[in-house]
């Protein structure tokens, strides 16, 4: 049986109430906490930094998954693993020496994660996918909460299977962007290990059922 993690983006929790949906995360049926870290220059947006993420790893019971959306992420990489950070995720367009900063995440004690926009193709992916615990399918273009899927997604998974088969990876594959319950089961049948949910469990008027019912339709 297929065990679909599922991986609330605090990027789209109250920051007003930023414990009370923490505890939520905690006491659903959620597996990591998703935090997308932006610095306004690789994104058109500014997130949290790390006195933040400080305050959430402090209530956190959950895998911590960092995305880091940020110029130069090499300068930050041994601070986010004191914060916490149990998977590291850098974007391929951010990183010139990318074999590099994989082993520079992994020497932290942290899983190493890629992630690719939309317009990035899978192949360039090939000659570093035995280095990478995950890969992360920017399934909006990044920076801002709350877009809408884009379809093309989909045969991106399958081909990106299809590269980690052909390579005898164990990368698994998280998908990260207008995740609901209306794409949930095609993305895992694409071949998606980990779906990253924001507005769609934040805004849900009960977000613990909503986890559970993005848990239920995709483990099968």
């Amino acid at each position: 049986m297929k065990n679909t993690l599922i991986a609330p983006s605090v990027l789209a929790a109250d920051f007003a109430n930023l414990q009370r949906d923490i505890e939520m995360i905690n006491n659903s049926q959620a597996d990591w906490f998703h935090i997308d870290i932006m610095d306004g220059v690789f994104v058109p947006n500014i997130s949290f930094g790390m006195p933040v993420l400080e305050a959430i790893k402090r209530h956190a019971k959950k895998t911590i998954d960092v995305h880091l959306m940020i110029v130069d992420p090499d300068r930050y990489i041994k601070t986010f693993a004191e914060l916490g950070a149990n998977v590291l995720t850098v974007h391929y367009e951010a990183c010139p020496h990318l074999h590099r900063t994989l082993q520079a995440i992994k020497a932290e004690g942290m899983q190493a994660g890629v992630a690719i926009n939309p317009h990035t193709n899978i192949e360039l992916l090939e000659d570093v996918i035995n280095d990478i615990d995950l890969v992360c399918i920017m399934s909006v273009n990044p920076g801002f909460g709350g877009q809408s899927f884009i379809e093309n997604t989909y045969s991106k998974i399958e081909k990106l299977k299809a590269l980690i088969t052909r390579k005898g990876a164990s990368t698994i594959i998280e998908i990260d962007g207008g995740v609901t319950n209306k794409n949930a089961v095609q993305l895992v049948k694409a071949g998606a290990d980990v779906l990253v949910a924001g507005s769609f469990v934040f805004k849900a008027e009960d977000p613990t059922a909503t986890v559970a019912d993005l848990k239920k339709i995709t483990s099968f």
